[in-house]
């Protein structure tokens, strides 16, 4: 039985180095989910549309 965690599409940034200690994240219908690339199995925290374009808005001007 596979779960939405399983069926979710995770990227990294090209920016990430060879040793996997990086943020990975998914798409989600209705915004973003982030998880730590190392503990995967741990979970990961959804983000709504509004809060991640917000994120990202200020990741990209600093």
């Amino acid at each position: 039985m596979s779960t939405v965690t399983d069926q979710m599409m995770w990227r990294k940034s090209s920016y990430s180095g060879v040793n996997n200690n990086c943020v990975e994240v998914a798409d989600l219908p209705c915004g973003a989910a982030v998880r730590d690339s190392k503990n995967p199995a741990k979970g990961h925290f959804p983000f709504p549309s509004a809060e991640w374009e917000a994120f990202l808005r200020v990741a990209r001007t600093d």
